[in-house]
């Protein structure tokens, strides 16, 4: 048995209102095509959300010029909670998601005059990188980075999340999951210091270990061609103890509540998280649908509690109006989908 990854599916955002989360990243990141729009019970999630089974409403999208996608997820049951205080560097869990685009400069002139909460100048990561931070309306920061993926030429300033920046305790613990388990195995920085990028964030003063990692292998699988290439930055503070982001909230409260990976092989996965010391805490067993798609998911932890999902994807809607599905089950392994049905998934875009 084997088991392949097929680049990050989506990041899931926990939002008070989902519309009008969504409208504004559909307006500024692109994430205009729907692939499913789902409002039911959470039964499966109950270690996470109380031990009570919590009613939500969710909506995944993504952005057709490449990148993998949101699943932005609203509590129906309960008021969502946000974070007693501003997101500090280092701490553990989904800081920061990563967004890519073909001209930071460009982008970055583009949102300053649209007159949004940016970087007051473009920023340089410890390989040289250019990059700046933007904040959305509830506070949640995004790091705009280079990307040479594009799957489709469109009009989107940005494509979808190509990572994130994770808060770790140990990065060599991390490197457990992220690097022998999900492949990212090429480091592409190793620093230690103060950082000048760091500077306007909270706690941006103090001294941290960072480590961006790619991967030495292209993913595979269905959807690869859509979701490119991502890097993922592991974040340890030196000076303090950090705290968790989630600590006394439930998942889908407000805030980034997993980083979710299309993959392939899911018995194998399970094996092989397992061999390593990472349990499932969380398995649909068999298909699980929501609304127009259907697969199975699962939930795993990095060594400080952030929540990892893995989706096996067996039925996604291509053009809804007509009744257009892709039925996945007993595909090739690694066989990626044809281009062309992957860009007929635009037919579905939401505009405005």
């Amino acid at each position: 048995m084997t088991y392949l990854i097929g680049g990050i599916q989506q990041v899931g955002v926990g939002v008070p209102d989902v519309d009008r989360a969504w409208a504004w990243y559909r307006r500024q990141f692109g994430m205009d095509v729907p692939i499913f729009q789902d409002a039911a019970e959470a039964p499966l999630m109950t270690p996470y959300t109380g031990g009570e089974v919590q009613r939500r409403t969710a909506t995944l999208a993504l952005n057709m010029q490449g990148g993998g996608g949101f699943e932005v997820w609203q509590y129906t049951s309960r008021t969502p909670e946000p974070s007693p205080a501003p997101m500090h560097i280092g701490d553990l869990g989904i800081a920061i998601v990563r967004i890519g685009c073909a001209d930071v400069e460009a982008v970055h002139q583009r949102f300053l005059q649209a007159g949004l909460d940016v970087s007051v100048q473009v920023l340089r990561d410890p390989a040289g990188q250019p990059h700046f931070y933007i904040r959305d309306p509830l506070g949640l920061t995004f790091d705009v980075v280079p990307s040479t993926h594009q799957f489709t030429k469109g009009s989107h300033a940005t494509n979808g999340p190509s990572g994130c920046m994770i808060g770790v305790s140990s990065i060599t613990q991390a490197r457990r999951l992220y690097s022998d388990i999900l492949g990212y195995d090429t480091v592409i920085y190793d620093e230690t210091d103060t950082f000048a990028d760091f500077a306007d964030l909270p706690g941006g003063d103090e001294v941290y270990r960072r480590v961006l990692l790619g991967r030495s292998k292209p993913f595979q699988g269905p959807f690869a061609n859509l979701l490119g290439p991502s890097q993922l930055e592991l974040v340890q503070a030196l000076d303090r103890t950090p705290v968790r982001l989630f600590e006394n909230r439930f998942w889908g409260d407000i805030g980034f509540i997993h980083l979710c990976f299309d993959i392939q092989g899911m018995d194998a996965l399970k094996a092989a998280c397992e061999d390593a010391g990472f349990l499932f805490t969380v398995d649909s067993a068999n298909s699980f649908d929501m609304g127009e798609a259907a697969g199975r998911f699962s939930y795993i932890e990095d060594p400080d509690g952030t929540l990892i999902e893995f989706v096996e994807t067996h039925r996604v809607p291509v053009l809804k109006k007509i009744g257009w599905y892709l039925n996945l089950r007993g595909k090739p392994m690694g066989q990626s989908l044809p281009n062309w049905m992957l860009r007929a998934m635009a037919l579905n875009r939401v505009k405005g």
